[in-house]
């Protein structure tokens, strides 16, 4: 059943959850689902078809907010959006105001402190963080040993110290999120890190099925990439035959134009020859 809330913009709104309740929720070991939008068409079908959560970027949130009014939405910054701590709250604050529920941050502790310290949700990143890639090796699972693990265990430590509601956890070892789960208060969503997350996180797009190479995580349950192609091919044939048929002078042709009535024309014709100019 939906929550009544004020937004962090003052704004009175319902929610199918609240952080409360993703809180209670972990507890009860009950599973979330979480999906990416890219905006309010995506938006719409993921509350339509009762996802519990939509992660989007944060300058989507006028839009995404409009189409999905009472799901649970996270405003996401990237790594390069936003310099300094100051311009990370700044933006954080004008996407909680605008009806965001969270907002995710790949930076690091001081500004998940600074923005939590204002009573924003915030969602940190552990784990394989992409975008940081290089400092673990490149593209890989993280936390397949123990010692490895531990230090992952440490990294949740420290993100709950510094006020962080959730994490996504992106390509971590199975049993190492299963462990550390129980062992947290944060709530994680869960990348390619199994089952033992909180809410199972998927890209839209991998998700039905858009990916030309997809990572080993994805599971695709549509095939929107067929049609794509088959889309994209339709196009191309429709503009070759335009520029074809333009070309050779058979379109535009009788079917689709419309002519002067009967005896018009030699009338345009001569009065077109009996025209001066006014001024020569």
């Amino acid at each position: 059943m939906a929550k009544n809330i004020y937004t962090y913009g003052g704004h009175p709104a319902r929610r199918n959850l609240t952080v409360a309740c993703l809180r209670a929720n972990k507890a009860a070991g009950v599973k979330m689902t979480q999906v990416s939008a890219l905006n309010g068409d995506e938006a719409a079908a993921c509350a339509a078809m009762g996802i519990d959560m939509i992660t989007i970027a944060d300058v989507d949130i006028v839009e995404v907010r409009a189409a999905a009014p009472e799901t649970f939405v996270t405003g996401s910054q990237t790594m390069v959006q936003y310099m300094t701590e100051d311009e990370a709250l700044a933006a954080a604050i004008r996407c909680a105001e605008a009806g965001a529920d969270a907002i995710y941050t790949p930076r690091g502790l001081k500004t998940i402190e600074r923005l939590a310290g204002e009573g924003l949700a915030v969602q940190g990143h552990l784990g394989l963080v992409p975008r940081k890639s290089t400092l673990v090796g490149g593209l890989r699972t993280v936390g397949k040993t123990a010692e490895e693990a531990l230090r992952l265990f440490q990294d949740f430590k420290r993100l709950e110290d510094a006020g962080a509601v959730a994490a996504e956890v992106e390509c971590v070892a199975v049993e190492a999120l299963q462990e550390i789960g129980p062992r947290t208060s944060i709530v994680t969503h869960s990348i390619g890190a199994g089952s033992g997350g909180d809410i199972i996180f998927s890209f839209m797009e991998d998700i039905c099925g858009d990916v030309e190479d997809p990572p080993r995580h994805a599971k695709a349950w549509g095939d929107v990439l067929s049609i794509r192609k088959a889309l994209a091919a339709e196009r191309e044939k429709a503009l070759t035959g335009f520029r074809e048929d333009v070309q050779s002078g058979a379109f535009p042709d009788a079917a689709h134009t419309v002519g002067m009535a009967p005896g018009e024309e030699n009338k345009f014709k001569e009065a077109l020859d009996r025209w001066t100019p006014v001024h020569q």
